[in-house]
This record gives C-alpha cells, structure tokens and sequence, in this order.
C-alpha cells in the first residue's frame, strides 16, 4: 500500500479513499494507492507554500547538487525504476531502461542549468537610465503528468522547476502513480526539503486539479496530455491567469522520398513508431512515401514489424509490451478496423493476440484512403498506416493537413530538399534522417494545437521564470 507524498511524508488520503494501480500484462493488482482528494490538494497546496520562500532563497549552487545528486541516485536505482515502469505502464523492458536513462538526463541538464540564469544590464535608448533584468522563481506550480512516460514526463517538469526555485504539486496519471511515488522519494534521498514536492495521485483528476488552478497560490500549470484535456485545463487556468506550459497530442508524418536509403529510413521508422509500443506523442503517426519506393518500403516494414516479439514487457526478449489498459486497445482496434471498412490493406497484424492482457499485433497497413479517422486521430498503438505520394509539395501539403503540428520525421538523401521540407513543414521538432528527436538539451514543443511553450534545453527553465525589470540611473 502507498500513501501520497505531502511535505516530505507519505500521507493517507483524507477520506480514506484508495485504488488499484494494475498490471496491463495480466490484470493483476500491482499496489495499491491513497486517493488524493481536493482537501489533499490544499494540504498539498499548504506544504508547497510553506517551503516556498525558502526553496526560492536556496543557492543555486546548492539546487545544483541537489539535482545533480538525484540524477546519481536514479542511475543506481535503474533496474529497479525500470522494472516499475514495465509493471505498471506494460512496456518492454528494453524501453523502460532507456526511458529511466532519458528521465534522470534532465535532472543533471537542469543541474547545470540552475547555475546560468543570468540576468542583463542595458542602457536605456535614450540614455535616461539603466535597465536591469533579473529573473525569479514564477512560484507555485502544479504539474500534471500522462501515463506514457512516468517518468521522463516527471522528470522533465520537475528537474527545471527545482532549477528554478518553485515548489510543486505533481498529479501523475492514475494509471501509473507508483513511479511518481518513487521518484519523490528518491528526491528527498537527495535532498529536496520537504514540502518542495508534493505528489497527488488521483482517480477524481478533475476536481483535485481544478481545485488547485482556482486557488491564487497557484502561478504555474505544466500539462502533458490529451489536446482534449489541454483545452478544458486552459479554461481553467485562465480563472486565475495562471502560467501555462502545454504538450498536447500529435499526429506525426513520416515522409520518405524516392531517394532517401530505404534501410535507414526503415530502420527510423521502427524507432519512431515502435518507440514504447507506438504510445507516444512523438511517435510517428502517418506514413507518406513516394511512390516509385512505396510498395518496397511498406514491404520491408512489415518484415520488421511481424518479427517482433510481443509479451509482458518484464519477460526476457520482449520487444513490444501490452498497451496500458483495455480502453486503449480497443481505441486501437477501432481504428484499424475503420481503414480496413473503407478499403485499406493489411500487411502484416491487423488484429488483437489471443492472449491474456491488453496486446495489440504491430500492424502495418497500406491503400489507406484519406477519410480513414487513423490518418486524423491519434493512433497512441502499434500501428502504421502507408499513403503513397508523387511530389515534392503533395508530401508537404499531406503532412501539415492535420490540426497538430508536435514532430514531423522526413528521409531524403538531397540534403538541400531536407532542410527546404524542413522549413516548410508545420511541426515544433523536424527529423531529418532521424527517427528520435527527444534530448534534453533541446527545446521539446509543438506548434497548432500540439502545445504551448517548451520542455528541455535552455528554454525549458524560462518557463519556470519570471523577468523583473529595474530602471535605475547611476
């Protein structure tokens, strides 16, 4: 049994409440788990407000170390964090140990980023006096957190808001709270005072965040979710003209011309699409290929594609592990069976295993027409659709007719046609000859209703920041 995370201690919810947190490969119980309630969230709110003013005066020098030491401990800890994360998210194991390598990266990125928020000194256009900028923690903030990436998804908040100096609520995703729980802990090992974060998990995730958006303590939201829910949380947040930071859903193309290395292409294809069984905002979502290499590409994908093993993500040689839960499964489902009603191809799976748990066959389909909901929604499974496309500017105009503009991939072998698609293309993030695009040290966002702002690189601590202006002669 686990508590919540209030102030430095584990905490039962105030009402008693609890749920189960489940293991997608078979259905069994895997903890269970205190369930926050919106009393939880003020006392959330009161533990946070509580370590603020002291949290914003710590030396940066000393947030560093701080991080610096969590990004250690999470490196010890590996296996262990890996193997929660395939319990209770059902990815291969394979996938989980790189997600924990990718989701302590931020917390030593932000290491060494606490120390550089610099400030600027001008002089006034008309010489009247100086402009002096200087940065401070935006305050308080709620994070909240999707089931896809437990960790890295944490880890990407929580690393440059500690940097900053702001104290937090994170909201995990219920269906995976126990690797929230276990990163706190694993912060306050490193020395994070109390109260500087606190983690609320939630079945009622509605009323508990929204109880926080409406309290004037609050200054920031962090969301990584659904465009759906990102819609409903802007509303919310603009209540209390609350900060917002936004990651929302994509709809990824993947273009490949005529020229482009097939092997290579293929091989990015598997990565960008195979990545944590396909659920995964940045996996690629709609295949365009050129024609005269169409056919042979799709047949080359569907080769790797049937050859990789499905099971429960912790049993040895597994590549592909169930999807989170049977809600998702049958989303998937759905979708492919729509394509294939309106006259598209099944290469290789198409269908659910007959086994026990939430799996879905790694499918590959082709002759997909332009009404299939697979090319407009987002598929978040195993599944790649293939459209084939004749021109330069037919691709271009494929690839951006979708409201969503997070990652686009493209393989060419003409450098130039790759930087001028790339500059044509809607998309926050372009792989060019690359089937991953996530890094730390890089700005992660989208453009149209894919988000607002951006995580990682330098610009992830400036959302997390706000500029004081002092004039001032001398």
């Amino acid at each position: 049994m686990q508590d919540l995370f209030i102030g430095g201690r584990p905490v039962p919810a105030s009402d008693g409440g609890r749920f189960d947190v489940i293991d997608p490969a078979n259905g069994e119980v895997l903890e269970s788990v205190a369930d926050g309630t919106v009393q939880d969230a003020v006392s959330a709110l009161d533990a946070a407000a509580k370590a603020a003013p002291a949290w914003a005066a710590t030396a940066p020098r000393e947030r560093a170390e701080i991080l610096r030491r969590a990004y250690q401990l999470m490196i010890d800890n590996t296996d262990e964090l890996a193997r929660l994360i395939s319990q209770e998210n059902g990815k291969a194991l394979p996938d989980a140990l790189g997600e924990v390598a990718y989701a302590a990266e931020f917390f030593r990125w932000y290491s060494e980023e606490a120390v550089r928020v610099l400030g600027t000194v001008g002089t006034a256009p008309a010489g009247a006096n100086k402009i002096v900028v200087q940065y401070r923690p935006t305050g308080i903030c709620v994070l909240v957190t999707p089931w896809n990436f437990p960790a890295a998804m944490a880890t990407r908040k929580i690393g440059p808001a500690l940097a900053a100096g702001c104290t937090m609520i994170l909201k995990p995703a219920s269906d995976t709270p126990l690797t929230a729980l276990a990163l706190a802990r694993l912060l306050a090992e490193a020395g994070v005072p109390d109260g500087v974060v606190n983690v609320l998990p939630a079945r009622r995730s509605g009323a508990v965040v929204s109880a926080m958006l409406h309290d004037d303590r609050v200054r920031k939201l962090s969301f990584t979710g659904s465009t759906e829910v990102g819609r409903v949380l802007l509303r919310e947040a603009a209540d209390q003209v609350i900060n917002v930071s936004m990651e929302l859903g994509g709809n990824a193309p993947f273009l490949v011309f005529a020229d482009a290395d097939l092997d290579t292409a293929v091989e990015g294809a598997m990565i960008a699409k195979m990545r944590n069984a396909g659920e995964a905002c940045t996996a690629a979502n709609r295949f365009y290929v050129q024609a005269p290499v169409a056919e042979e590409f799709a047949r080359r994908l569907a080769r790797r594609m049937s050859a990789l093993t499905v099971g429960p993500g912790l049993a040895d040689g597994v590549q592909v592990g169930p999807l989170v839960n049977p809600a998702a499964v049958d989303s998937v489902d759905k979708l492919v069976r729509d394509a294939v009603e309106q006259g598209a191809t099944v290469i290789t799976g198409g269908v659910r295993p007959d086994r026990e748990g939430c799996f879905y066959e790694p499918t590959v389909l082709t002759e997909v027409p332009p009404s299939a909901a697979l090319l407009r929604e987002e598929i978040f499974g195993p599944v790649a659709p293939i459209v084939s496309f004749d021109t330069e500017d037919e691709a271009i105009g494929l690839a951006n007719d979708t409201e969503y503009g997070l990652v686009a991939y493209l393989y060419t072998g003409d450098l130039a046609r790759g930087l001028r698609v790339s500059e044509r293309l809607e998309a926050g993030m372009i792989g060019l000859n690359r089937g991953v695009v996530s890094d730390p040290a890089a700005p992660f966002g989208g453009v149209k209703q894919s988000g607002i702002g951006r995580e990682g690189g330098h610009e992830g601590i400036l959302d997390y920041l706000e500029a004081t202006y002092v004039a001032v002669a001398w």
